[in-house]
């Protein structure tokens, strides 16, 4: 029986799940982002968590303790200078879990874990569509002048003379002009 024994072993020994576990941690921390399944997303969450909250301290031994558990020096360093600065002022909670759908080859629950504080998208209320539309580089071509150039080129049209009221044929009616159309042109 398993009465109160809430650790998920993951399906390996220990030594191979301390392995995958800092290695995921260290992709989390140098990614911001990785794509896992909900189980083992959990067990980094748990895992990266406590390490996020030691990096808020910056002594020489948080960070061999941080290290002791990462195993990689990129890794430790991106997280007491980029990470722990933003975190600062939050309390916990660092991690988000976003699921994703099932995967196509066995069917496992996949999600996404971040770093709460570097998604823009979610951090600053802008949909990534409209930032993308933002950030898109702007053409030396005026749109005003795309306009006016238009009108110039187009050419009068005379309307065929229907019966029309005399008020509106005393006034003496303005000509119809075409609009001008790209259909034949080369671009």
């Amino acid at each position: 029986m398993r009465h109160n024994k809430n650790f998920n072993h993951l399906g390996r020994q220990a030594g191979h799940r301390k392995a995958m576990l800092s290695n995921m941690a260290s992709s989390l921390i140098l990614h911001k982002r990785i794509e896992t399944t909900v189980a083992k997303a959990k067990a980094v969450r748990q895992f990266v968590e406590p390490l996020v909250t030691r990096s808020k301290e910056d002594t020489t031994h948080s960070r061999r303790v941080v290290f002791s558990y990462l195993k990689q020096k990129e890794a430790v360093t991106e997280l007491f200078r980029t990470i722990a600065p933003k975190i600062a002022e939050r309390p916990g909670g660092y991690t988000r879990i976003l699921k994703t759908g099932f995967r196509l080859g066995d069917g496992a629950d996949m999600c996404i874990i971040e770093f709460v504080d570097f998604n823009e998208a979610y951090t600053l209320g802008v949909a990534p569509a409209a930032a993308a539309a933002e950030a898109k580089p702007k053409t030396r071509r005026s749109r005003s002048k795309k306009t006016t150039d238009a009108v110039e080129d187009a050419t009068v049209v005379k309307a065929p003379k229907a019966k029309a009221p005399k008020a509106t044929a005393a006034k003496g009616a303005a000509p119809k002009v075409a609009k001008k159309t790209n259909v034949g042109k080369k671009m």
